[in-house]
């Protein structure tokens, strides 16, 4: 029987990513490694309308919840269950029993179902759990499943994949994945060098390649980089997204900080493209 621990509430993550980073130099991470096993349950949480509405306005997302009111109309945008089990995901990840090391993991993709539309008034029960690990021809791959369930019915459900990039002893096997197709240009965005700092405040993701240049060289990037759900986000906040449906998102390059990306979109597909026309994210919709 697979074990489940209830919170009272969502676990503070700044000593969890303290926690991390000790303990990140002394992992050896493998895909046959054995993974933390239990579920982690919030039974009864609610959302923080003003934290929402913060978030919102940094992703551009339309504010559901004007000054003074709190219309049970007004759901959740579609990434944000994400940042309420981010914290979970992270109690999990930072464990001892976690075999792949906090820092340097990567966010490699991200899928969405949302089976209805989550009023942000509801009272929504949410579990998270470590799905496995997979190698990959980079290193090994975690999956974190978030799903949330409303009066015992899955409304929401997320996998994440996570890559500890270390060298492998096996050769890729199968084709080579494709570079996409560009899809039509829709808008330019300008992104200011503080993106990180203020989605790292609203989302609580406050990982030092995110926050100033200089942390963000101790990891090998030029300047400070933009979060990966971030940038989906903000995409979904220009494409839409209907009541049920699901998102597919693959994080493919950093967006460094500050810069200029263009959105591209065509149908129920979307990208994210930087200088020379890379592409740092692809992603789609579809409707249930």
């Amino acid at each position: 029987m697979t074990p489940t621990t209830e919170l009272p509430a969502p676990p503070a993550l700044a000593p969890l990513l303290a926690r991390g980073a000790l303990l990140s130099p002394f992992k050896r991470p493998r895909p046959d490694a054995a993974h933390p096993r239990t579920r982690l349950v919030l039974p009864a949480l609610r959302v923080d309308t003003a934290r929402l509405a913060a978030y919102e306005r940094v992703c551009g997302f339309p504010t559901g919840f004007p000054a003074g009111s709190a219309s049970p109309g007004d759901a959740l945008p579609v990434t944000y269950p994400h940042v309420l089990g981010f914290p979970l995901a992270m109690r999990l990840m930072s464990g001892p029993d976690f075999p792949l090391p906090l820092l340097g993991l990567v966010h490699t993709s991200i899928r969405i179902t949302r089976h209805r539309a989550t009023p942000a008034t509801g009272a929504y029960a949410l579990t998270v759990y470590v799905d496995g690990l997979a190698p990959h021809r980079r290193g090994t791959q975690a999956a974190v499943v978030t799903e949330m369930r409303d009066g015992g019915d899955v409304v929401w459900e997320s996998r994440s994949t996570y890559l500890a990039r270390h060298r492998t002893s096996e050769r890729p096997t199968g084709q080579r994945e494709e570079e996409p197709r560009p899809l039509p240009a829709v808008d330019e965005w300008r992104l200011a060098g503080d993106v990180g700092r203020r989605y790292g405040a609203v989302s609580g993701d406050r990982n030092p390649i995110h926050l100033h240049p200089l942390t963000a060289r101790l990891f090998g990037f030029p300047r400070t980089i933009a979060h990966g759900m971030w940038t989906v986000a903000r995409c979904l906040a220009a494409h839409g997204t209907p009541d049920t449906a699901k998102v597919r998102a693959d994080f493919r390059a950093p967006v460094l900080l500050p810069g200029t990306v263009t959105y591209a979109a065509q149908g129920g597909r979307f990208q994210l493209r930087g200088d020379g026309g890379r592409i740092h994210l692809t992603g789609e919709v579809s409707p249930l």
